[in-house]
């Protein structure tokens, strides 16, 4: 017999592990794979990283102390992220981007709404975080240029909902 908690630790970890490869196998621009996961599972990394988020609030904004609890209270925090690679591109110079910033930048949104489509198929709750991949960046968790954060959560209700914002 296994016991609900166990079930659902593990359904969780599952989902992260399809996450991951819905995230490596959404399209890339010109195919090129610039996108890194890692997820965050360790009770004590979850800490660090909430209270790094807490740490950089002053710098950043308050919201950094309202998604800090969420990590707090999340299973695990997956992390998605992009490598800017120089591949020669160009942008129209009327933009005023930097093309091969465009291209990780929209590789990154790709590769976070298969994540985060694969966890709602899955029914494990979830919200896109850009706090925790500045904190996650910070502590060195993922090798990346631009690092954004899902936190998920298997519980009752969807812990992400009805967060309150700081005043």
């Amino acid at each position: 017999m296994i016991d609900e908690e166990t079930l659902r630790a593990e359904g969780l970890l599952e989902a992260a592990r399809l996450m991951a490869v819905a995230a490596k196998t959404a399209p890339k621009a010109r195919g090129v794979d610039n996108v890194v996961t890692a997820l965050v599972a360790d009770r004590g990394e979850l800490e660090r990283l909430a209270s790094k988020m807490e740490e950089l609030a002053p710098l950043y904004g308050e919201f950094f102390k309202r998604d800090a609890e969420s990590v707090r209270s999340s299973s695990a925090v997956f992390l998605v992220g992009c490598r800017l690679l120089k591949l020669g591109l160009e942008t129209p110079k009327r933009w005023g981007l930097d093309a091969d910033l465009v291209n990780c930048l929209v590789n990154l949104g790709i590769a976070i709404g298969s994540a985060v489509k694969t966890a709602q198929l899955l029914n494990v709750d979830n919200r896109v975080m850009f706090s925790v991949g500045v904190a996650a960046q910070e502590l060195g968790l993922l090798q990346a240029d631009v690092v954004y954060g899902i936190p998920l959560s298997v519980a009752a209700k969807n812990i992400y909902f009805d967060r309150k914002w700081p005043r």
